[in-house]
């Protein structure tokens, strides 16, 4: 009875590899980063260069309309996933992932930066001359002026369209430099 005993403590040590939950959660984690690269724009596909097989894999699931088909085939994606070495697509996915968060927060700042202008702070204007000192002052002055009466008067936003698209204009010139 003990020789058992001794058995089954040894057997309690020996690594099997990883639990079966955990092996569970992996191949989830790979369907999720299947599902990011497909949420992607073609472009940001295509720059992810991607196997053969996986990339045929992505563009027919961009293809399919049906939600049974499309989750076979998202599972497909994970599948293909898990027998190739995925780090480095999860590596670029992040990249891109994280410039597309960046242009977004850049976005949102020119929008308050652009809604503050309008209701005429000061303050905000200071901070947008001391961000870009190569600012044409006279002309964000009438853009500014120009959105401020399209406010008063409730009419199309055009000039403030024109208001955001120059301080774009001016973060794009800004970001070129470096």
């Amino acid at each position: 009875m003990t020789s058992n005993n001794h058995e089954d403590t040894d057997e309690e040590t020996q690594y099997d590899g990883p639990s079966k939950s955990q092996l569970k959660r992996d191949s989830q984690h790979l369907i999720d980063v299947g599902e990011e690269i497909l949420k992607l724009s073609k472009e940001d596909i295509n720059s992810l260069q991607l196997p053969d097989e996986l990339n045929e894999a992505v563009s027919a699931a961009l293809k399919i309309k049906s939600r049974s088909g499309l989750k076979r085939q998202r599972l497909y994606i994970g599948k293909l996933l898990r027998a190739m070495h995925s780090e480095e697509i999860e590596t670029q996915l992040r990249k891109i992932q994280h410039r597309h968060d960046t242009n977004t927060a850049h976005f949102k700042r020119l929008e308050k930066w652009r809604d503050s202008l309008i209701d005429n702070d000061k303050a905000t204007l200071n901070e947008v001359i001391s961000h870009y000192p190569e600012i044409d002052r006279q002309h964000i002055n009438q853009l500014i002026r120009a959105s401020h009466q399209e406010k008063q008067k409730n009419k199309p936003p055009a000039a403030s369209r024109k208001l955001f698209k120059y301080l774009r204009e001016l973060e794009d010139d800004k970001n070129n430099e470096f």
